[in-house]
């Protein structure tokens, strides 16, 4: 690190690449829209009702993509069960001192909740022929109670990989305590930009859209300053992060929180397009962002 010190100078790369970040941006939109999704419900409007199914469409298909992607960067894929079950005993392992045990459960008991406001949210649409999934859908007290804990286990979920970075050992990751509030900062961001996306293709028009928009423009400020003490508290190990991959966290601030500023600050200049814009730009920054982060302390 060319004589910048770091308490984790000696560790090795972990050498996750592009599957991670993958995994990392879909795990983030699992946990963000089922926990804004979850809020709509409990303490929205009755007419912000399809908003919220929007909201709960998205967690489980990006569960089971978060689940396979992490399959697949595994030396030995077919090995993946090992991480919930011991392999001489078949019997549960939970490591309470490990955050990659606790988030692989966290992952698991997360998707089951997914799958049930999944099909909650298809039956209260009726998309589904079986009606009596509505029952596990607000507005009743079993679908308030799945809501409320689900929400939960998604907004642990939105923002354990940043813990997860920070206790790997590595430069940059380790150097600061801030990752894992700036994930769950950028994975309601980027959860409701989607949702706002997918509301303006399904041509809904509900107060909750605008609410949205505005939570996610408060979200986007809270970003850029949970980012900008991140960039403080790396002290003199940022030297070394600006010198590479960290180059590029000016492009994630300005694509994907300067530009979504200022558009919310003067609308008219796109428009009927702005929020749209304003949405698509949020998903970039996102997406970027945890491209910096996975890669940054790769050559450090």
């Amino acid at each position: 690190m060319n004589g910048i010190p770091s308490s984790t100078y000696f560790s090795a790369p972990p050498d996750w690449g592009w599957l991670i970040v993958l995994y990392f941006f879909f795990g983030g939109l699992a946990g963000g829209c089922y926990f804004l999704a979850s809020l709509i419900d409990l303490f929205g409007r009755p007419e912000d009702r399809p908003l919220s199914h929007l909201g709960y469409y998205i967690p489980f298909p990006c569960v089971l993509l978060s689940g396979l992607l992490l399959i697949l960067d595994l030396q030995r894929p077919l090995r993946f069960w090992h991480m919930l079950i011991e392999s001489n005993t078949y019997r549960p392992m939970f490591k309470y001192w490990s955050p990659m045990s606790i988030g692989s459960w966290a992952l698991l008991i997360f998707g089951i909740f997914a799958f049930i406001s999944f099909m909650g949210a298809l039956a209260d649409a009726k998309r589904i022929p079986w009606a009596s999934w509505r029952n596990v859908h607000p507005p009743s007290l079993l679908g308030r109670f799945i809501a409320a804990i689900g929400g939960i286990f998604g907004f642990y979920v939105a923002g354990y990989t940043g813990v997860l970075l920070a206790v790997t050992n590595r430069p940059i990751w380790s150097d600061t305590p801030l990752l894992g509030m700036l994930f769950i900062v950028s994975a309601g961001s980027i959860s409701a930009a989607l949702m706002i996306l997918l509301a303006h293709k399904s041509r809904l028009n509900m107060p909750g859209i605008l609410d949205l928009h505005r939570t996610d423009i408060w979200l986007i400020v809270l970003e850029f300053i949970v980012l900008i003490a991140l960039v403080i508290s790396l002290g003199p190990v940022l030297r070394a992060w600006l010198s590479g991959w960290g180059l590029f966290l000016f492009i994630v601030v300005i694509v994907g929180q300067l530009l979504p500023l200022a558009l919310s600050w003067r609308p008219q200049w796109l428009g009927d397009r702005n929020m749209k814009t304003t949405a698509a730009l949020i998903l970039v920054g996102g997406f970027l962002l945890r491209l910096v982060i996975v890669f940054s302390a790769e050559g450090v």
